[in-house]
Protein backbone atom coordinates (compact mmCIF):
# COMPACT_ATOMS: atom_id res chain seq x y z
CA UNK A 1 0.00 0.00 0.00
CA UNK A 2 1.32 3.71 -0.72
CA UNK A 3 -0.18 6.75 0.52
CA UNK A 4 0.36 9.85 -0.85
CA UNK A 5 -0.95 13.34 0.89
CA UNK A 6 -2.10 16.40 -1.00
CA UNK A 7 -1.31 20.11 -0.23
CA UNK A 8 -3.55 21.44 2.56
CA UNK A 9 -5.77 24.26 0.90
CA UNK A 10 -8.07 24.64 4.06
CA UNK A 11 -7.43 24.25 7.32
CA UNK A 12 -11.11 25.70 8.16
CA UNK A 13 -12.60 23.24 11.33
CA UNK A 14 -9.86 21.42 13.13
CA UNK A 15 -7.30 24.07 14.19
CA UNK A 16 -7.11 27.02 16.91
CA UNK A 17 -11.31 27.07 16.74
CA UNK A 18 -12.59 29.12 18.93
CA UNK A 19 -14.05 28.32 22.09
CA UNK A 20 -18.35 28.37 21.91
CA UNK A 21 -20.71 27.73 24.51
CA UNK A 22 -23.06 24.53 24.52
CA UNK A 23 -24.99 21.72 27.04
CA UNK A 24 -24.31 18.50 27.46
CA UNK A 25 -26.05 15.35 29.00
CA UNK A 26 -24.65 11.44 29.15
CA UNK A 27 -25.94 8.62 27.46
CA UNK A 28 -27.39 6.05 30.37
CA UNK A 29 -24.92 4.88 32.43
CA UNK A 30 -25.83 1.12 32.01
CA UNK A 31 -25.05 1.23 28.26
CA UNK A 32 -22.07 0.40 27.50
CA UNK A 33 -20.48 3.73 25.11
CA UNK A 34 -18.42 0.80 22.38
CA UNK A 35 -21.72 0.08 20.94
CA UNK A 36 -23.35 3.84 20.78
CA UNK A 37 -21.94 4.39 16.89
CA UNK A 38 -25.81 4.97 16.05
CA UNK A 39 -26.25 7.38 12.67
CA UNK A 40 -22.79 7.14 11.88
CA UNK A 41 -22.81 3.67 11.49
CA UNK A 42 -19.98 2.76 13.78
CA UNK A 43 -20.86 -0.60 15.14
CA UNK A 44 -18.27 -0.44 18.07
CA UNK A 45 -16.76 2.66 18.25
CA UNK A 46 -13.36 1.13 20.26
CA UNK A 47 -12.77 -0.98 16.93
CA UNK A 48 -13.45 1.80 14.57
CA UNK A 49 -10.48 3.54 16.85
CA UNK A 50 -12.59 6.14 18.64
CA UNK A 51 -12.29 4.69 22.22
CA UNK A 52 -15.45 5.20 25.22
CA UNK A 53 -15.00 9.45 24.90
CA UNK A 54 -17.57 9.71 22.53
CA UNK A 55 -20.62 11.94 21.86
CA UNK A 56 -23.86 12.75 20.18
CA UNK A 57 -24.74 15.72 18.68
CA UNK A 58 -27.40 18.05 17.46
CA UNK A 59 -28.33 18.58 13.96
CA UNK A 60 -26.65 22.19 13.75
CA UNK A 61 -23.22 20.35 14.90
CA UNK A 62 -23.99 16.22 12.36
CA UNK A 63 -25.02 18.51 9.62
CA UNK A 64 -26.52 15.14 8.20
CA UNK A 65 -23.67 13.15 8.88
CA UNK A 66 -20.85 15.25 8.24
CA UNK A 67 -19.65 15.60 11.39
CA UNK A 68 -19.09 11.26 12.20
CA UNK A 69 -15.46 11.24 13.64
CA UNK A 70 -14.94 15.05 14.31
CA UNK A 71 -12.97 15.40 17.39
CA UNK A 72 -14.15 18.43 19.96
CA UNK A 73 -12.37 19.24 23.15
CA UNK A 74 -14.99 19.98 26.23
CA UNK A 75 -15.21 21.56 29.17
CA UNK A 76 -17.56 22.56 31.82
CA UNK A 77 -18.05 26.34 31.97
CA UNK A 78 -17.35 26.81 35.38
CA UNK A 79 -18.22 30.27 35.46
CA UNK A 80 -21.86 29.56 34.78
CA UNK A 81 -21.78 26.18 36.88
CA UNK A 82 -18.93 26.14 39.69
CA UNK A 83 -21.15 23.77 41.50
CA UNK A 84 -21.11 20.88 39.07
CA UNK A 85 -17.92 21.93 37.57
CA UNK A 86 -15.06 19.92 37.46
CA UNK A 87 -12.25 22.44 37.93
CA UNK A 88 -9.70 21.81 35.49
CA UNK A 89 -11.49 19.00 33.96
CA UNK A 90 -11.33 19.21 30.08
CA UNK A 91 -11.85 15.86 27.69
CA UNK A 92 -11.71 15.04 24.03
CA UNK A 93 -14.83 13.37 22.42
CA UNK A 94 -15.32 12.17 18.83
CA UNK A 95 -18.99 12.33 17.19
CA UNK A 96 -20.00 9.07 16.62
CA UNK A 97 -23.59 9.74 16.84
CA UNK A 98 -26.63 12.10 16.25
CA UNK A 99 -28.77 13.54 18.99
CA UNK A 100 -32.20 13.74 17.64
CA UNK A 101 -34.41 16.51 18.19
CA UNK A 102 -38.18 16.28 19.97
CA UNK A 103 -39.13 19.54 18.66
CA UNK A 104 -40.60 20.56 21.74
CA UNK A 105 -37.91 22.58 23.12
CA UNK A 106 -35.56 19.67 23.88
CA UNK A 107 -31.90 20.26 24.66
CA UNK A 108 -31.21 18.67 20.64
CA UNK A 109 -33.74 21.59 18.98
CA UNK A 110 -32.46 23.85 16.61
CA UNK A 111 -30.67 25.82 16.55
CA UNK A 112 -29.06 24.42 20.01
CA UNK A 113 -25.43 23.32 20.01
CA UNK A 114 -25.25 20.11 22.02
CA UNK A 115 -23.40 17.05 23.48
CA UNK A 116 -25.15 13.97 24.96
CA UNK A 117 -21.43 12.76 25.68
CA UNK A 118 -21.11 8.90 27.14
CA UNK A 119 -20.76 8.65 30.71
CA UNK A 120 -16.94 8.57 31.03
CA UNK A 121 -16.18 11.24 28.90
CA UNK A 122 -19.28 13.61 31.20
CA UNK A 123 -17.79 12.79 34.52
CA UNK A 124 -14.44 14.07 33.53
CA UNK A 125 -15.54 17.31 33.17
CA UNK A 126 -18.94 17.09 35.62
CA UNK A 127 -19.48 16.05 39.07
CA UNK A 128 -21.30 12.95 39.86
CA UNK A 129 -24.99 13.51 41.47
CA UNK A 130 -25.63 17.00 39.04
CA UNK A 131 -28.91 16.50 37.21
CA UNK A 132 -27.66 15.43 34.26
CA UNK A 133 -26.65 18.80 32.29
CA UNK A 134 -24.28 21.11 32.27
CA UNK A 135 -23.49 24.24 30.47
CA UNK A 136 -20.04 23.64 28.73
CA UNK A 137 -17.18 25.15 26.46
CA UNK A 138 -16.16 23.34 23.46
CA UNK A 139 -14.28 23.47 20.32
CA UNK A 140 -13.37 21.75 16.85
CA UNK A 141 -9.53 20.25 17.35
CA UNK A 142 -7.52 18.01 14.86
CA UNK A 143 -8.37 14.16 15.67
CA UNK A 144 -5.28 12.11 16.73
CA UNK A 145 -5.40 8.26 16.25
CA UNK A 146 -3.32 5.18 16.69
CA UNK A 147 -2.45 2.84 13.51
CA UNK A 148 -4.06 3.99 9.81
CA UNK A 149 -6.82 4.57 8.09
CA UNK A 150 -9.55 1.82 8.22
CA UNK A 151 -11.77 0.91 5.68
CA UNK A 152 -14.52 -1.60 6.59
CA UNK A 153 -16.53 -3.57 3.75
CA UNK A 154 -20.21 -3.78 4.25
CA UNK A 155 -23.11 -5.04 1.57
CA UNK A 156 -23.95 -7.66 -0.16
CA UNK A 157 -23.17 -8.62 -4.04
CA UNK A 158 -25.47 -6.31 -5.84
CA UNK A 159 -24.61 -2.96 -3.10
CA UNK A 160 -21.10 -1.99 -1.85
CA UNK A 161 -20.43 -0.33 1.12
CA UNK A 162 -17.59 1.34 2.32
CA UNK A 163 -17.16 2.46 6.28
CA UNK A 164 -14.41 4.62 6.89
CA UNK A 165 -12.88 5.06 10.34
CA UNK A 166 -9.86 5.89 12.82
CA UNK A 167 -9.26 9.07 10.56
CA UNK A 168 -7.23 11.62 11.80
CA UNK A 169 -6.94 15.49 10.72
CA UNK A 170 -9.91 16.62 11.03
CA UNK A 171 -11.34 13.58 11.28
CA UNK A 172 -14.73 14.17 9.06
CA UNK A 173 -14.57 12.97 5.73
CA UNK A 174 -15.99 15.36 2.98
CA UNK A 175 -15.40 13.25 -0.19
CA UNK A 176 -14.12 9.50 -1.06
CA UNK A 177 -12.98 7.83 -4.21
CA UNK A 178 -12.55 4.31 -5.14
CA UNK A 179 -10.65 2.21 -7.70
CA UNK A 180 -10.17 -0.84 -9.05
CA UNK A 181 -8.12 -0.70 -11.48
CA UNK A 182 -6.15 1.43 -13.40
CA UNK A 183 -8.97 1.26 -16.67
CA UNK A 184 -11.48 2.40 -13.93
CA UNK A 185 -9.46 5.93 -12.30
CA UNK A 186 -10.93 7.36 -9.52
CA UNK A 187 -14.76 6.69 -9.14
CA UNK A 188 -16.08 9.20 -6.61
CA UNK A 189 -18.34 7.25 -3.99
CA UNK A 190 -21.34 8.51 -2.16
CA UNK A 191 -22.24 8.89 1.40
CA UNK A 192 -25.48 6.74 2.25
CA UNK A 193 -25.24 7.74 5.93
CA UNK A 194 -23.29 8.31 8.67
CA UNK A 195 -19.74 7.46 7.89
CA UNK A 196 -20.08 4.93 5.08
CA UNK A 197 -19.93 5.42 1.79
CA UNK A 198 -21.47 3.83 -1.06
CA UNK A 199 -20.49 2.57 -4.58
CA UNK A 200 -22.26 0.86 -8.05
CA UNK A 201 -19.19 -0.66 -9.22
CA UNK A 202 -18.40 -4.06 -9.27
CA UNK A 203 -15.97 -5.02 -6.12
CA UNK A 204 -15.60 -8.56 -5.83
CA UNK A 205 -11.88 -10.07 -6.44
CA UNK A 206 -10.59 -6.70 -7.21
CA UNK A 207 -7.70 -5.27 -5.25
CA UNK A 208 -9.31 -1.89 -3.62
CA UNK A 209 -7.86 1.37 -3.26
CA UNK A 210 -8.99 4.61 -1.91
CA UNK A 211 -9.09 8.69 -2.03
CA UNK A 212 -9.89 10.07 1.25
CA UNK A 213 -10.91 14.22 1.32
CA UNK A 214 -11.33 15.69 4.84
CA UNK A 215 -13.37 18.77 5.72
CA UNK A 216 -9.93 20.66 6.56
CA UNK A 217 -8.55 20.04 2.90
CA UNK A 218 -6.20 17.56 3.19
CA UNK A 219 -6.68 14.71 0.41
CA UNK A 220 -4.55 10.84 1.28
CA UNK A 221 -4.53 8.18 -1.32
CA UNK A 222 -4.65 4.42 0.12
CA UNK A 223 -3.57 2.17 -3.14
CA UNK A 224 -4.10 -1.49 -2.69
CA UNK A 225 -5.18 -1.47 0.94
CA UNK A 226 -7.77 -3.66 0.37
CA UNK A 227 -6.54 -7.22 -1.47
CA UNK A 228 -8.80 -9.19 -4.13
CA UNK A 229 -9.56 -12.07 -0.94
CA UNK A 230 -11.43 -9.78 1.06
CA UNK A 231 -15.24 -10.33 2.38
CA UNK A 232 -18.18 -8.44 3.39
CA UNK A 233 -18.03 -7.78 7.01
CA UNK A 234 -13.79 -7.64 7.54
CA UNK A 235 -12.07 -4.12 8.11
CA UNK A 236 -8.36 -3.32 6.99
CA UNK A 237 -6.24 -1.19 8.45
CA UNK A 238 -3.52 0.94 6.62
CA UNK A 239 -0.03 2.21 7.36
CA UNK A 240 -1.36 5.29 6.73
CA UNK A 241 -3.02 8.43 8.62
CA UNK A 242 -3.85 12.14 8.37
CA UNK A 243 -1.88 14.84 10.93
Amino acid sequence: MVATISVITNCAGASAARWSDGHATYYGANLSPATLGGACGYDDTVHAGFGVNTAAVSGVLFRGGQACGACYQVMCDMRTDPKWCVRGGVVTVTATNYCPPNNMGGWCDAPRRHLDMSAPAFFKVAKPGNEGIIPILYRRIGCERRGGVRFTLKGQSSFNMVMISNVGGSGDVRAAWIKVSRRTGWVPMHRNWGANWQTSIELRRRNLSFKVALADGKMMEFRNVVPSTWSFGQTYSSSAQFS
